[in-house]
């Protein structure tokens, strides 16, 4: 009879994580779903039916992630669905 040893490696892997940032947007009772579907097609390059979607969803859920990429990516995004009316933020 022989013997066979199992040698276990352990692989050490070191990732750099880039922390996604996301633009959050928020239920509001003034905005119309048309005026919130144009700005994010505009503000987000959201297709109609992402915008569509994603009005839906922070209509019934109040919120929805609306974008996520780098900050300066982000910000004048924000800055426009802000001026536009709507309620968002980048978290």
């Amino acid at each position: 009879m022989s013997t066979k040893e199992k040698v276990l490696e352990k692989l050490v892997i070191e990732e750099d994580v880039l922390k996604e940032n996301e633009i959050v947007l928020y239920n509001d009772d003034v905005n119309t779903f048309d005026h919130v579907i144009e700005t994010l097609i505009i503000a987000c390059d959201h297709t109609p039916l992402q915008a569509e979607q994603c009005s839906l969803i922070v209509h019934y859920k109040g919120k929805c992630t609306v974008k996520t990429g780098a900050y300066d990516d982000l910000r004048p995004r924000c800055e426009k669905l802000l001026e536009e009316g709507l309620s968002a933020e980048i978290v």
